[in-house]
C-alpha cells in the first residue's frame, strides 16, 4: 500500500513539474523588423545637376547589425547597391562611422551600426537626359544580430523616383 501511494505520488510529482521545465526552455531569438526607406533631397533636379540621396535603417534596442567594414572574416558587412538607368550616375557611397562593441560572441571589439543609421550617396543626372524621370533601385543587404546570436543575412529592396526637369 505504501509503495503504490509512493507511486501516485511520484507520478502526482512528475506531471505538476514537467509543464513548468519544458515552458522554461528560452525560445528562440528571431530577427528583429529592420526598418528601410529611401529619399532624394530634393526630389526634383534639373537636368545637369546633382542630388543627394538617403537610406535609413531603423534597428531596433538591443540589436545591431555589421558596419560595412567589419573587424572580423566571419561577419557579413552591410552593403548598399544602386541601380540607376542610363546615363545618371551614383556617387560614392557613405556609410557612418561604426561604433565598436564588445560582444559575448567575440573576444574582439565589433564594428556595428546601432539605432537609426543614414548611408549617403549623391546622383548626378546629365545634361542630355532625355526623361522626365527616373527610378533608381536600392538594394541594402545587412546581417543583424544582438549580442548573443547573427540572424541570415537579409536584403530590402527601396525604390527612389527622381523628377527631371
Amino acid at each position: 500500500m505504501k509503495l503504490l501511494r509512493l507511486t501516485q505520488f511520484v507520478l502526482i510529482l512528475a506531471f505538476l513539474v514537467l509543464p513548468t521545465t519544458l515552458y522554461s526552455t528560452p525560445t528562440p531569438q528571431s530577427a528583429p523588423n529592420i526598418g528601410v526607406n529611401g529619399s532624394l533631397s530634393p526630389s526634383k533636379v534639373r537636368k545637369g545637376r546633382t542630388v543627394r540621396g538617403t537610406i535609413v535603417m531603423d534597428i531596433p534596442h538591443g540589436y545591431h547589425v555589421n558596419s560595412n567594414r567589419p573587424l572580423e572574416r566571419f561577419l557579413i558587412p552591410t552593403q548598399l547597391k544602386i541601380e540607376a538607368p542610363g546615363g545618371i550616375r551614383v556617387g560614392p557611397i557613405s556609410y557612418p562611422r561604426p561604433l565598436l562593441r564588445t560582444l559575448k560572441f567575440s573576444k574582439n571589439k565589433v564594428a556595428v551600426f546601432e539605432g537609426r543609421t543614414t548611408i549617403r550617396f549623391t546622383v548626378m543626372v546629365p545634361a542630355a537626359f532625355s526623361s522626365n524621370s527616373a527610378e533608381l533601385k536600392a538594394r541594402l543587404r545587412y546581417q543583424s544580430c544582438s549580442d548573443e546570436v547573427c540572424f541570415p543575412p537579409q536584403n530590402k529592396d527601396v525604390s527612389l523616383w527622381l523628377n527631371v526637369e
